[in-house]
């Protein structure tokens, strides 16, 4: 889209407020409404200045005026303001004109044109399964003396013999008993229809939505995928729209990935494949799961680099609740056609030469989407450069039921990192296929680990609830 249509846009949709909207390290949007008089060509020319000393990780105070450039191209119209408002997606850029290194989104898009240059193919295509819970109340705290959290659900199985106003009706989801019920088990069919249709409006293709496994809750919402920027977009669009649906139904959603303790914990699978012009590239009839060798030599850099790459698919403390051994998560590091419990699954159900993907299932949605799919697609195509055989490294494939198997075979399988920590040892120790192309820096590399080492800290030193149960009486 055009500047000019994006003028037009405002006028003709009676567009009253334009929000402009970047993204943190983290992945947290950040935004500055103009009035839309106030917008015009020499907007976009010149974007829109903000103090980049207050968001964590930027900029010190010395040196704080950042600039916002709107990218035409990610507009949709707010779904939620009461005054119409069109939102668009901005890069970061010094006073200077310089692209700044540390925004998430340039790093999306240097990662894209360093896929052009490298001569392997045209287009990264992404599509991640993002999963999230509903809840009914959430209360937490953090203090010197005092720490809590409470979360509640009206369809949670807890709650089966709960006096609720008007009397219990019944019907609760069952401890892991979630996936894809009928109502009147399924409570959350109309505000999941809700999302779809708002993200629709909002410009997403909608594939389906329904229940997830866990109790309280928990649900998921497939989009299409697209290239590897756009889909980060879509992605933040998706959480934005999500989280204030739920708001409007007086409930909230969360896309933390183990909020409950005992039950499955929500994920973001994330599928990639890469094109050459309309051709797919992963696709080989006759081959493991029809991969092609150029599909296998991905899979063998993701899995290679799959420590180092945690510290940005899984980055916060609360990932590796759900990253444990021994359950349903996708801690293994192999790959396999059939294996969940598998890093890498190759779907192959209903899938055609342009539907030939691969899925790593590992990552959650406290990852930064723009960080996340760059730094794996780094990882696949540093595979590729140097033809990373995952079969060569052990890495599979491994089609067995993992369980089934024996302690002397489980012991032959490597698995994720422990903690948060973990992670960010093995990023340090593994980062130089992401400085490829310039895509990533030293110095932000320096700067994420940094900032998530206070998290990891911050959470360490706190005297944890269940603390109590285990010592106080000793």
């Amino acid at each position: 889209m055009s500047v000019q249509n994006v003028l037009n846009t405002i006028q003709e949709k009676g567009i009253e407020w334009v929000d402009f909207r970047f993204v943190d390290l983290s992945g947290r949007a950040h935004h500055i409404s103009l009035p839309a008089s106030e917008v015009e060509e020499a907007t976009f020319e010149n974007g829109v200045a903000f103090d980049g000393s207050s968001i964590p990780g930027f900029k010190g105070i010395e040196e704080s005026d950042m600039v916002m450039m709107p990218d035409t191209e990610s507009t949709f119209i707010d779904p939620f303001t009461a005054h119409p408002t069109l939102v668009i997606m901005c890069n970061i850029y010094t006073p200077d004109g310089e692209r700044y290194e540390r925004d998430p989104r340039s790093i999306a898009q240097k990662a894209e044109e360093y896929l052009q240059q490298s001569g392997v193919g045209t287009t990264a295509n992404f599509a991640p399964e993002s999963e999230f819970f509903i809840f009914d109340e959430v209360r937490f705290e953090s203090g010197q003396n005092k720490s809590s959290y409470f979360v509640d659900s009206e369809e949670a199985h807890w709650n089966s013999n709960r006096k609720e106003e008007g009397g219990n009706l019944g019907f609760k989801v069952g401890h892991k008993g979630g996936y894809v019920p009928v109502g009147p088990t399924d409570t959350q069919q109309d505000i999941r229809s809700e999302m779809c249709r708002l993200l629709m409006e909002s410009g997403l293709r909608i594939e389906r939505h329904h229940h997830e496994v866990a109790t309280a809750g928990q649900g998921e919402i497939n989009f299409r995928f697209d290239t590897l920027t756009k889909t980060a977009d879509n992605l933040m669009k998706y959480k934005y729209i999500v989280q204030n649906t739920a708001r409007q139904y007086g409930k909230v959603a969360t896309f933390m990935p183990k909020p409950l303790f005992g039950d499955n914990g929500s994920g973001m699978h994330v599928h990639m494949s890469i094109f050459n012009g309309d051709t797919p590239l992963f696709f080989e009839k006759g081959g493991y799961a029809n991969l092609s060798e150029m599909a296998l030599n991905y899979i063998g850099g993701i899995l290679y680099h799959a420590p180092a790459l945690i510290a940005l698919t899984n980055p916060s403390t609360n990932s590796f609740k759900r990253l444990v051994p021994g359950y349903e998560a996708p801690v293994n590091l192999v790959f396999s056609k059939g294996n969940r419990s598998a890093a890498v699954r190759i779907p192959v159900a209903a899938v055609t030469p342009k539907g030939c993907r691969i899925e790593f299932r590992t990552p959650d949605s406290t990852a930064n989407p723009y960080l996340a799919f760059a730094a794996m697609l780094l990882a696949g195509l540093d595979g590729i450069k140097k033809k990373i055989d995952p079969r060569a490294l052990g890495y599979g494939p491994l089609d067995k039921n993992i369980y089934d198997l024996s302690d002397a075979e489980k012991s032959e399988i490597r698995s994720v990192p422990g903690t948060l920590d973990e992670a960010l040892d093995a990023l340090e120790a593994d980062y130089e296929f992401l400085t490829e192309g310039g895509v990533f820096t030293k110095d932000f590399i320096d700067n994420y680990v940094g900032l998530k080492r206070g998290e990891a800290k911050a959470v360490s030193i706190r005297i944890h609830p269940h603390e109590y149960s285990l010592y106080f009486d000793l």
